[in-house]
């Protein structure tokens, strides 16, 4: 019997990411948050002057109470992060994190309005972060975007003020509008004037739902709000007939299991909806929610998925497509650098058969889970699978450039796109 490769954290790390659903405010180094405190002479709870006093004060990585308790690591966060520099830094550090990760494309999402309390201007807010963004692409080509978002606690008219400013950003770093906040007695509805500016303009849109209040939230979000994507979705699995809704019409799911339990949406890592929505055909992908009080990475995220669900090669790449294809980046763009992200990720599972001497199971969990649920009503419970051909993958040779080429280029593509290029769905 054939040697099965291991999927390692060196090929996590190695492997090109996405993360979608990454906020700014919840992803600062705690060192970072140290240094601008004393800086500007803000006050730390519970005498935080250690990054060990930092992190026990924010309960990074803990398990919360709930998503109101969790929320209020950004009351700490939100107190270094009024000036433009200080913007500037936590901007460029979360990219400059995620780059050496492997995390090829990221969407960061904040709010303006929680960065006023010195008197800076949204104009100056939404620029000083996407200078940051633009450093970290000069050093590490990573490629990102901004997400404005409004907040569900907040009054709609502040909603709208956000929306106008994602609008009037279109084209100029941000790529999409969000509602976050608390979703219990705080209704998406409530907000429809800021999705309809949003939508009326032809800005993306994603709306956090089905993380602490149940799959009716998706519902508003989605026929009320006009979503293109949905933030968590943990609790979408309550609603069949919304579920197959949104498989059907190929809604995303931004999904981020480590912040789902630590938020109690979940009650383990083990029983997260995220096996059965990939094997069910949802479109769902990775995600970190907040870096830092949820003290993950995007290899922290994927590693924890391989070990609790038996992920395997053909999963990861599933995954990883979904990301890429997830994303608010122009449809041309998309469709090269996701086919790029497949020729790097096919020829880093080449390179580790070679090396472990092993084959990688491709096939999808969907095809897994059919075989197993055939081997169980065999006599024998001998079913092989069919290994996995590779006809469907992109070579190197077909890509039309890597991923560190792609993400120089500003406009969709400048080179005519091949007309027998084909991507794995």
């Amino acid at each position: 019997m054939e040697k099965k490769l291991k999927i390692t954290r060196e090929f996590i790390e190695r492997m090109p990411k996405t993360d979608l659903h990454v906020h700014l405010d919840g992803s600062m180094r705690l060192e970072t948050i140290l240094e601008l405190a004393e800086k500007q002479g803000v006050t730390l709870p519970d005498g935080a002057d250690t990054p060990e006093k930092l992190a026990k004060a924010i309960h990074m990585g803990e398990i919360c109470e709930d998503l109101t308790d969790y929320l209020k690591a950004f009351d700490v966060t939100l107190s270094v992060m009024q000036t433009e520099e200080a913007l500037y830094r936590a901007a460029f550090e979360l990219a400059e994190d995620n780059a050496l990760e492997g995390v090829k494309y990221m969407e960061v999402r904040y709010s303006p309005l929680l960065h006023t309390e010195q008197g800076l201007s949204f104009p100056v807010i939404v620029e000083a972060v996407g200078e940051g963004l633009r450093e970290a692409k000069r050093r590490y080509g990573i490629m990102t975007g901004q997400i404005i978002c409004g907040i569900r606690h907040i009054t709609p008219e502040s909603s709208l003020r956000l929306a106008e400013l994602c609008v009037a950003f279109k084209h100029k770093g941000v790529v999409g509008f969000d509602l976050a906040g608390a979703e219990m007695n705080n209704p998406a509805k409530d907000h429809r004037e800021a999705f309809y500016l949003v939508r009326n303009n032809n800005v993306n849109l994603t709306i956090h739902a089905g993380e602490a209040y149940g799959p009716e939230s998706i519902h508003q979000a989605i026929h009320i709000g006009g979503a293109h994507r949905i933030g968590h979705g943990t609790r979408l699995r309550e609603d069949g007939d919304l579920l197959n809704y949104v498989n059907d019409h190929r809604i995303p799911l931004e999904i981020c299991p480590t912040s789902n339990v630590q938020t109690r949406a979940c009650e383990s890592f083990e029983s997260h909806p995220l096996p059965f929505y990939l094997s069910y055909g949802l479109r769902v992908s990775l995600h970190t929610d907040n870096r830092l009080v949820t003290d993950t990475t995007m290899t922290d995220e994927y590693m924890a998925c391989v070990e609790a669900f038996d992920l395997n090669i053909g999963d990861l790449r599933k995954l990883m497509i979904n990301g890429f294809k997830s994303s608010f980046m122009p449809y041309r763009k998309k469709r090269t650098v996701t086919a790029s992200a497949c020729a790097v990720f096919d020829a880093l599972v080449a390179e580790f058969e070679e090396k472990q001497g092993a084959v990688a199971i491709r096939g999808p969990r969907v095809a897994q889970e059919i075989a197993i649920q055939k081997a169980s009503a065999s006599p024998n419970g001998a079913i092989e699978l069919e290994p996995y051909s590779g006809k469907s993958g992109v070579t190197l040779k077909d890509a039309e450039y890597n991923l560190a080429e792609a993400s120089n280029i500003s406009d969709d593509s400048k080179k005519p796109s091949k007309k027998n290029e084909k991507v794995s769905t």
